[in-house]
Order: structure tokens, then sequence, then C-alpha cells
């Protein structure tokens, strides 16, 4: 099955930015939507941002619009993640997941619908 590792996490301060990458092996992506998640101590796991297949609608939660960007790079099988303007409460485990679903049209980005899983990679934002 497919496999994803996600890499780039650190700890930052408030206003950084960092680019958070997930590596796929196994299958191509170009048949996947993929997404980011992020959970919190305490807290649901929530979407951050998805990106469909083909022309690659995109998602992005309200509180990391104009902040964070999610962008597709064929060659390497790998999506990435810029995260500019950092806040305190960005702070998270990040997870990459993937859902074998070929659309154009925004992608749902909710956690329970997705079915391959990275470990997670830690960003704290200091304060």
């Amino acid at each position: 099955q497919l496999q994803l590792v996600e890499s780039g996490g650190a700890l930052v301060q408030p206003g950084g930015s960092l680019r958070l990458s997930c590596a796929a092996s196994g299958f191509s992506l170009d048949y996947y939507t993929v997404g980011w998640f992020r959970q919190a101590p305490g807290k649901e796991r929530e979407g951050v941002s998805c990106i469909s297949t083909g022309v690659g609608s995109t998602y992005y939660a309200d509180s990391v619009k104009g902040r964070f960007t999610i962008v597709r790079d064929k060659a390497k099988n790998t999506v990435f993640l810029h995260m500019n303007s950092l806040r305190p409460e960005d702070t998270a485990i990040y997870y990459c997941a993937a859902r074998r679903l070929i659309t154009t049209v925004q992608p749902t980005c909710v956690p329970r619908i997705f079915g391959s899983w990275g470990q997670g990679t830690q960003v704290t934002v200091s304060s």
C-alpha cells in the first residue's frame, strides 16, 4: 500500500516559515487526493489543507488562509506545505494523508475519509 513520510517540522519563532514535505512511495500520488492535517494536545485532528488530483483544486482551513500553500511536485512524488507567518496556535503534530480518489473538484478535507497516513512531524511555534 501507499507509504507516506512527513518531514520538515521544527521549532520556529512567531512570524517564521517552514516547509513540510510529504514523500510517497509505492504508488504515484497522481491518483490520490492528498491532505495535511494537524492535531494539538487535547484537540480534535483537523484538516489544514487538501489538494485534489488532475487540475488540483485546493482547500484551506480559515485559520491558515493566506499563510499556507499546498503544492504538488510530480517529479518527486511529494506534496509540500509552505507555512508562512507562523503563530503559536499553529503548534501541533502535522500529518500527511492520502485518499485514492481522482477528482478536480475542491476536495473534502476531513480526516475520517483518508485511508493512508504518515507518522507525523512536530511543528512548534515559540512565544
